[in-house]
């Protein structure tokens, strides 16, 4: 889809181990600096499709919704380092983007994924992918080192208008001495286990910062369907040996998702 970068690979054994111990590995290789202005290009077509009272924070399964954005998630590049850390056999079941115009001071509050998904097991790799260079000025996002080893940590609903999630971990939860900036390069990503703790601050700069967001996990996770009934899958990579989810019809053209959960067949009539 865009021009790969030479230096995408596979995940060392280093990064593997650092995954498991510390819950995230970063700074990895997709898109070559060839292709920066084509993925710019391919996120303002993207958004400028929803309509101006639409927060893109507050919209997901753009993965139901759009081939482009569902191609996006297929590069081989990116599904490499995924198979590294879930094996051969995985689905995809989430896709949204994490904004921050210049200036716009949204923050994302301290939290886990995990407790906000009812999956079984509690099994999901999130890949990460930088539209812009993000860094500390301009919101990126931060994770607590090792903090998914720690069990679940006490979310408390709040909200503020500025907060993309309403539910937060409290500061003083943290260890902060534990805490990492994940700056990236556009065309890089990174890769977070479920159940680690991260957030952002607010984009202090006059740079635009967007991230991609996609959720993988292992063919043996079950969404609850009571807790979740939009909760559908779509194989990425391998075989589907257990069957145990709804399965999302692959987007054959481009439908825009203007709410934060959909079931794939509500986009049939837009394509």
């Amino acid at each position: 889809m865009f021009e790969i970068d030479q230096k995408a690979r596979r995940l060392s054994e280093e990064e593997k181990e650092q995954y498991i111990k510390k819950g995230y590995v970063t700074g990895l290789p997709v898109f070559s600096e060839n292709a920066i202005n084509d993925l710019h290009n391919w996120y303002d077509e993207l958004s400028s499709k929803l309509p101006p009272n639409i927060d893109i924070n507050k919209t997901n399964m753009w993965h139901k919704a759009s081939k482009k954005f569902h191609d996006l998630c297929r590069t081989p590049a990116i599904l490499d380092y995924v198979e590294d850390l879930l094996g051969p056999n995985f689905v995809q079941w989430g896709g949204q983007f994490f904004s921050k115009e210049p200036k716009d001071g949204s923050v994302v509050p301290w939290h886990q994924d995990a407790q906000y998904w009812p999956l079984n097991p509690s099994n999901a790799v999130t890949v990460w992918l930088a539209v812009f260079d993000t860094d500390e000025e301009n919101g990126a996002m931060k994770v607590v080192s090792g903090s998914h080893k720690m069990g679940q940590f006490v979310h408390k609903k709040n909200t503020a208008k500025n907060l993309v999630l309403d539910q937060e971990v409290s500061f003083d939860q943290l260890d902060d001495t534990k805490i990492v900036s994940l700056n990236l390069k556009a065309g890089q990503i990174s890769l977070h286990n479920d159940a680690l703790l991260h957030g952002s601050e607010a984009n202090n700069s006059n740079r635009r910062r967007c991230g991609v967001t996609m959720r993988f996990s292992p063919t043996n996770v079950k969404g609850n369907l009571k807790i979740w009934p939009f909760f559908e899958t779509q194989l990425a990579r391998g075989v589907d040996e257990f069957n145990l989810n709804p399965i999302a019809q692959i987007p054959r053209g481009e439908a825009t998702p203007l709410k934060m959960f959909s079931f794939s067949h509500e986009f049939e009539n837009k394509w």
